[in-house]
């Protein structure tokens, strides 16, 4: 006897079946096979027809061996009635896969653009406001100045660190044993930035600066084996002779400006091979595995108050600073402040580059 199933009945409906993919191909030629096999004979089928004969394949499918029929149902019934369905969170995904992806590749192609911009605008800022406070108001202590930006970059971090609006690791003993050749080459390219703006000007330390690149990208390729194209090499070619052509044609010329300036390429690139080789270790070191930018920017400025105090009455900076007249000018201190601020920019700006 033909067993009928009622059309009130929840289940597999045709549409289900025909909502089947590529998987389901062959379930799909049967009940094809079937509807024609029923026109044949009727002339008309029903859906109720339709119904039965869908019915007996899953029937046969379910023998010993064969898949699970429950979940083939399910996933035909779930794509038949995507369409009346209110739009999941997967379903959304999927319709908008292509759009995203596009996105995302123009993100990736105008990321570089940004971050270099913000750089050079804080690096550029950086550098003016540094030789207003060494040349337009003498102030003769880059070591001090050295240490209140990084004082004044470490309480911005912790503040933020305190509010929640930044994540910063806990620091440990290991870490910071680990971070200290870093810090220290970090404290070095900062003091001898400050030097070398004390005697040359600002156009050749802009173009001076440039030689940084070539240094790093030999570094790298001696130390990590990494090679750069023949666009990049041309490039830094170029930069090697705008340098040396700017500083031939320099009026201003000063030798020991000269000597800082290049001491503090030599200390830039080796700040930056350094933090590739310390930072995997450092990682392990952490609670979470990793190490986010805040965190290196809270240790680099964090750890150099100490060293930069120790410089400072190694080299008789705090006898200047008690007698000097610059510091109780309020303008000073308004842009000794500013200048901390940008360079808490350039730290973050620096490692989104």
């Amino acid at each position: 006897m033909e067993t009928k199933y009622s059309p009130l009945k929840k289940g597999p409906t045709f549409s289900t079946v025909h909502a089947v993919t590529s998987d389901f191909k062959q379930i799909m030629d049967i009940c094809d096979y079937k509807e024609s096999e029923l026109s044949s004979l009727n002339g008309k089928v029903t859906l109720r027809e339709r119904v039965n004969e869908v019915y007996k394949i899953f029937d046969g499918l379910r023998k010993p061996g064969n898949r699970s029929i429950s979940n083939i149902a399910m996933n035909a019934e779930r794509r038949a009635t995507r369409g009346t369905r209110a739009p999941s969170a997967d379903t959304i995904n999927i319709l908008i896969d292509g759009g995203e992806k596009q996105e995302h590749g123009l993100g990736r192609k105008s990321g570089p653009l940004l971050s270099g911009t913000a750089y050079c605008i804080s690096s550029c800022s950086m550098i003016l406001l540094n030789k207003t406070l060494l040349s337009s108001y003498g102030f003769n202590a880059g070591i001090s100045l050295t240490y209140y930006q990084n004082f004044i970059s470490s309480v911005v971090v912790v503040l933020l660190a305190l509010c929640g609006a930044v994540s910063v690791e806990r620091l440990n003993w290991k870490l910071i044993r680990v971070w200290i050749p870093v810090n220290i080459i970090f404290i070095g390219m900062l003091v001898s930035g400050m030097y070398s703006l004390k005697y040359i000007n600002i156009a050749m330390v802009t173009i001076l600066k440039n030689m940084t690149n070539i240094l790093t990208a030999t570094g790298e390729y001696f130390i990590f084996h990494k090679l750069q194209n023949q666009k990049v090499w041309t490039a830094m070619f170029l930069m090697f002779i705008s340098a040396i052509s700017g500083g031939i044609t320099d009026l201003s010329f000063h030798l020991k400006g000269y000597v800082w300036q290049i001491l503090n390429c030599i200390l830039t690139a080796s700040y930056s091979l350094t933090l590739r080789l310390v930072m995997d270790k450092a990682k392990q070191l952490t609670r979470s595995g990793s190490l986010n930018e805040v965190s290196m920017v809270l240790l680099n400025n964090l750890l150099s108050l100490p060293f930069s105090v120790l410089l400072i009455f190694l080299f008789g900076e705090w006898e200047y600073i008690i007698n000097v007249d610059v510091v109780r000018i309020p303008l000073f201190w308004v842009l000794a402040t500013a200048s901390g601020l940008v360079g808490l920019s350039i730290s973050f700006t620096s490692m989104w580059f």
